[in-house]
């Protein structure tokens, strides 16, 4: 099954995450099919928060793609 869900990266204590499609049976930090956005939570000033591509979501939803809980809320206080 394809999934959509979050890829840590970043250093201790300051985390950064990338919006992943990748098939379940794969870790989440390691072979993915494409990068969708990414969130920061941790941004400071006018730095970007959150960037998604919505009409890759769409696609990926519309495939057949299961989103995160996380990644469910994320979309959805995005539009």
């Amino acid at each position: 099954m394809v999934v959509i869900r979050l890829a840590r990266g970043g250093a201790k204590k300051n985390p950064y995450y990338r919006l992943m499609v990748a098939d379940q049976r794969h870790k989440a930090t390691g072979r993915f099919i494409e990068q969708v956005g990414f969130y920061n939570p941790t941004a400071k000033g006018s730095e970007e928060v959150l960037r998604l591509d919505t009409a890759r979501i769409d696609h990926w939803v519309a495939q057949g793609a299961q989103m995160s809980p996380r990644v469910q809320k994320l979309v959805k206080d995005a539009k």
